[in-house]
């Protein structure tokens, strides 16, 4: 990645617009789902307004916003740490194969091992696999849990 063509950045309000059309566009990509844009637009302001919920990082090339994923928490009991989730991984498809998520991820990696986050997880759609060959590429490993859940409403 050229440093000087593309910066990496904390995500702030003026990329909402960006953020939600990533996520509207990733899930059809990647799953067929048609979310409500404002649906989206509303939870990206929110984690945007309240650092509990998420954070992002955004990557700009001329100002403009190719790529962002969201960074969430989660508290370990068993080992009294926190881990880190990236989520809402999107690289606009002109963007792709230019080492954009390794940059973004380099620098979650960094934050961190500067905040004494002791992993860094992420979760697929198991049918994803170009977005699994991505991850593997950067050292992550498919680890032993299965993930369930259960809808409530």
């Amino acid at each position: 990645m050229e440093q000087v063509e593309y910066e990496i950045a904390m995500g702030c309000a003026s990329d909402i617009d960006a953020i939600t059309q990533f996520q509207v566009d990733m899930a059809f990509e990647s799953e067929g789902a048609k979310l409500d844009d404002d649906t989206v637009r509303n939870g990206v302001t929110a984690a945007m307004n309240d650092s509990n919920k998420g954070s992002y990082l955004v990557v700009r090339k001329g100002g403009e916003v190719v790529a962002s994923l969201m960074i969430t928490r989660e508290w370990s009991d068993w080992n009294s740490e926190w881990y880190w989730w990236v989520q809402s991984v999107y690289v606009m498809p002109e963007h792709r194969g230019r080492g954009l998520f390794r940059a973004m991820y380099s620098k979650v990696k960094e934050m961190a091992a500067q905040n004494g986050v002791s992993q860094v997880r992420l979760y697929v759609e198991r049918t994803n696999l170009s977005a699994r060959k991505v991850y593997e590429r950067v050292g992550m490993r498919e680890c032993h849990y299965l993930m369930y859940e259960d809808v409530v409403r």
